[in-house]
């Protein structure tokens, strides 16, 4: 998955830029119980359901390379 927009507040946007849930980033979903658990930038991030809700991502195509 790739982010495409942050829909929270100014301030709440920011600090998810600051901990890597920046627009065109991938993430990767590890776990979505109590908490959302991403994997971003090559770190595993715990964020709330709410929070969670006000990221929008899209589905990325991923190739392996060497399969058609």
């Amino acid at each position: 998955m790739r982010v495409r927009q942050l829909c929270a507040t100014p301030d709440v946007n920011q600090r998810l830029r600051e901990i890597g849930f920046a627009e065109q980033q991938q993430v990767r979903l590890v776990s979505a119980q109590q908490s959302v658990i991403c994997m971003v930038c090559n770190a595993r991030l715990a964020i709330s359901q709410q929070l969670a809700e006000t990221i929008m991502v899209e589905q990325v195509e991923t190739r392996v390379p060497g399969i058609s």
